[in-house]
C-alpha cells in the first residue's frame, strides 16, 4: 500500500481517527494478524466466533502501525461503521493514485485463478508485478489484492468472480482494469445466477469497463465470449484454436505426462511451446495469458521462452505429485463445476496411457436445476475416457456413478464412498505403483483425500 496517514485514512473512509492522526501506515492491509508486517494496517472485522478486535495487539507487536476497526482498540487507528466498505474506498484511492501500474483483470467461469497466476509470472519479467495465489476475487480479496500494491508495482493481475449480476461491475468500480480477460462462460454458480445467459451477461461486464484505450482479450473458441467483442469500446484481441483467433494455437499435442506443446501464432510470428503444467486445457489458459504479455509489451521470442517455464502457484490445482511408491496424484481438488472436471479427466487419460487411472470425484455445488445432469455427465465422460476406477464421495456425488455405469462399453469399475474417509479406506486397500490418480471436487470435498495420498508416511 501507499503511504497514508491516520487522517488521509480516515478522511478516505469517512471513519474516526484513534489516537495521534499523523501516524503513518507504511506496509500492506491485513486482517490476519500472522501475515502482518513492520507499518502495515490491521484490519479488525467484528465476528461472533472469532473477533478480529481480539487480535489487535498480536497485530500491533507483529509490527502493524494501526488498526482499521468498528470500535477503538488500545492503539493508533481509524473507527469506521463497515470495515469491508472502508476496505474498497482505501483500494479505490490507492490505485488511482498510481498512475505507472497496469491493471489486469480476469474473469471467467473456470481457470481464472491458474490464467491469472500464469500472467502474473509472465508479467513479472517486464516489471514488479502483484498477483497473489489463491482465489481472492470476491469482495474482500478482491481490494486486499489492490491494497498489496505499492508505488513500485507496475502490473497488478486481478482475479473478479461473481455470484450475481453486477459484482464484476462493483469490483471493476475499486480498480478499473485497463486490459481485460474472459475465459470461458459455463455452468459453475448457474443455481446462483439463473441461467448460463445471465453467467454471460457478468463476466462480460468486466469489458464493458474497459477504456477505449485499453484491451479486452476475449476466448474465441467459446462463442458466449467471442460475442463481448460488441461490448467493449476497446480493441478486441481474440485467443484460441479457432481461425479467427489472432493469438492462436496449432498443431496441439499432449504428452503422457499430460503437458501440452503447440504452435504458437500471433500475426506473422510463430513459435513452438510446450506448457510445464499439465492439462490440455492450459492451452487456452495459457493463450490468455500470452495476450496479455504481448499487450504488456513482451517481445514474442521471450514469451515463447516464458510460456514454457511458468508453472502452478496456487494449491489444489492440477498440481500434479509423484509419491515415493512410484504412484501419481494430480490434485485439482480446490474446486470443480463440469467443465473443470471434464478437463481434469481428459488430463488424466491423457497421464495414464499404460497406467491404471483412478478419478475420485466430490460434489459439485451451485448448479442449481443442472445438478443431476452435471453429475451424471462427468460420469459419462469418465467412462468414455477409459477411466479404470471411479470413486463418487458422498451421497449427493452418486449421480457421478449413474452416468459412468450407463455407458455400454465401459469395462471400469464404480464404487461410492459415503465420505472421504472411506474414499481412503478404497485407495488404501489397492493403491498400486502404476497408479494415476486424479481428485477433484467442489470445496474442501475431496481435499482430506488428496492430503492423505500426498502423506509419504503413508507408503
Amino acid at each position: 500500500m501507499i503511504p497514508l496517514t491516520l487522517d488521509e485514512i480516515a478522511t478516505i473512509t469517512g471513519g474516526r481517527v484513534v489516537g495521534d492522526a499523523s501516524v503513518t501506515v507504511t506496509g500492506a492491509a491485513e486482517y490476519d494478524s500472522r501475515k502482518i508486517g513492520p507499518g502495515g494496517l490491521f484490519v479488525a472485522f467484528p465476528g461472533e466466533k472469532v473477533d478480529g478486535h481480539d487480535f489487535a495487539g498480536t497485530a500491533v507487536a507483529a509490527g502493524a502501525a494501526a488498526v482499521l476497526s468498528t470500535r477503538e482498540t488500545a492503539f493508533p487507528g481509524v473507527v469506521v461503521e463497515d470495515p469491508l466498505a472502508a476496505l474498497a474506498e482505501l483500494a479505490r484511492v490507492v490505485v488511482s493514485r498510481l498512475d505507472k501500474l497496469t491493471v489486469v483483470g480476469v474473469t471467467g467461469s473456470s481457470g481464472k485463478t491458474t490464467t491469472k497466476d500464469l500472467m502474473g509470472q509472465l508479467l513479472s519479467r517486464l516489471g514488479p508485478t502483484v498477483a497473489l495465489p489463491g482465489s481472492l476475487n470476491n469482495e474482500l480479496g478482491f481490494p486486499y489484492t489492490v491494497l498489496q500494491a505499492t508505488e513500485a508495482t507496475r502490473f497488478l493481475v486481478l482475479e473478479m468472480g461473481a455470484r450475481k449480476v453486477g459484482h464484476i461491475r462493483y469490483l471493476t468500480e475499486i480498480a478499473r482494469p485497463s486490459i481485460g480477460v474472459v475465459l470461458n462462460v459455463g455452468v459453475a454458480h448457474v443455481g446462483e445466477f439463473g441461467s448460463v445467459d445471465l453467467i454471460a451477461q457478468a463476466k462480460g461486464e468486466l469489458v464493458e469497463a474497459l477504456p477505449e484505450s485499453g484491451v479486452a482479450i476475449l476466448n474465441a473458441d467459446d462463442p458466449r465470449v467471442a460475442a463481448m467483442a460488441s461490448r467493449t469500446a476497446a480493441p478486441v484481441v481474440l485467443t484460441g484454436v479457432a481461425e479467427s483467433a489472432s493469438v492462436r494455437a496449432t498443431d496441439v499435442d499432449v504428452d503422457n505426462y499430460g503437458k501440452a506443446s503447440y504452435s504458437l501464432i500471433s500475426g506473422e510470428k510463430s513459435g513452438r511451446v510446450r506448457l510445464a503444467v499439465a492439462g490440455e486445457h492450459q492451452v487456452a489458459n495459457s493463450l490468455a495469458a500470452a495476450a496479455v504479455a504481448l499487450a504488456a509489451g513482451m517481445e514474442f521470442g521471450d514469451l515463447v521462452t516464458a510460456l514454457g517455464e511458468v508453472g502452478i502457484v496456487s494449491g489444489r490445482r492440477m498440481d500434479v505429485v509423484t509419491r515415493p511408491d512410484g504412484a501419481v496424484l494430480i490434485d485439482d481438488s480446490y474446486n470443480a463445476n463440469p467443465s473443470s472436471t471434464a478437463a481434469a479427466l481428459r488430463a488424466l487419460a491423457a497421464m495414464g496411457s499404460g497406467r491404471r487411472t483412478t478419478a475420485v470425484l466430490g460434489y459439485m455445488a451451485e448448479l442449481g436445476e443442472h445438478e443431476t445432469s452435471g453429475h451424471a455427465e462427468v460420469g459419462r465422460l469418465a467412462a468414455e475416457l477409459g477411466v479404470d476406477r471411479l470413486i463418487a464421495v458422498a451421497e449427493n456425488a452418486r449421480p457421478i456413478l449413474d452416468g459412468a455405469t450407463g455407458v455400454p462399453d465401459w469395462t471400469g469399475t464404480a464404487r461410492f464412498a459415503a465420505d472421504q474417509a472411506g474414499a481412503i479406506e478404497i485407495l488404501q486397500a489397492d493403491l498400486r505403483a502404476d497408479d494415476v490418480v486424479l481428485v477433484k471436487g467442489s470445496r474442501y470435498r475431496t481435499w482430506d483425500v488428496a492430503d492423505w495420498l500426498r502423506r509419504t508416511e503413508e507408503v
